[in-house]
C-alpha cells in the first residue's frame, strides 16, 4: 500500500488507485447516508465510527486513506480527531461534513489538518464532488 492508496486492475485492464474510507460521525443516519451516497468504485469502506475515540482506535487498525468527519461529536470533537489522525498519518485526506458552517471553524479544521469542508445539509452530487477533489491527484 502507498500513502496515497493502492493500484487496483479495473476492469478493462487500466490500473487505477484503490482508496479506503473511514466516515465518522456520531449520527448513524448521517453515516449510512454518506455510505450511499458516495458513487466511486476506488473507495472501499473500511469502517465507520460515531466519536473521534472510536474514529483513532478504527484508524490504527484499518490505516485508512480517506475519511469523512464531523465536527460536533462527544467524548472527543472532530477538530481534536483530524490533529490526531494527521499525527498518525500525515498523508491521509480529511474531509469534514459539518453542520458548522462558521468560517473561523472551517479555517480551524483546515489548520489542523483537513483538506475539504462539506457543509450539511448536502447533496449526493455535493457529496461527490467534495470527495473527487479529495482524491484527486
Amino acid at each position: 500500500m502507498s500513502e496515497n492508496g493502492s493500484t487496483i486492475n479495473g476492469a478493462n485492464g487500466a490500473r487505477k488507485r484503490s482508496f479506503k474510507l473511514m466516515i465518522v460521525d456520531d449520527s448513524n443516519i448521517m453515516r449510512r447516508r454518506i455510505e450511499r451516497s458516495q458513487q466511486f468504485d476506488e473507495l472501499e469502506l473500511i469502517g465507520t465510527a460515531g466519536n473521534g475515540l472510536e474514529a483513532i482506535e478504527l484508524f490504527k487498525k484499518a490505516d485508512p486513506d480517506v475519511v469523512t468527519m464531523d465536527l460536533t461529536m462527544p467524548q472527543m470533537d472532530g477538530i481534536e480527531c483530524i490533529s490526531k489522525l494527521v499525527e498518525l498519518k500525515p498523508a491521509v485526506r480529511i474531509l469534514v461534513i459539518s453542520a458548522l458552517a462558521d468560517k473561523a471553524t472551517a479555517v480551524e479544521a483546515m489548520e489542523k489538518g483537513a483538506n475539504g469542508f462539506l457543509n450539511k445539509p448536502f447533496t449526493d452530487r455535493q457529496l461527490n464532488e467534495a470527495i473527487a477533489d479529495l482524491i484527486r491527484e
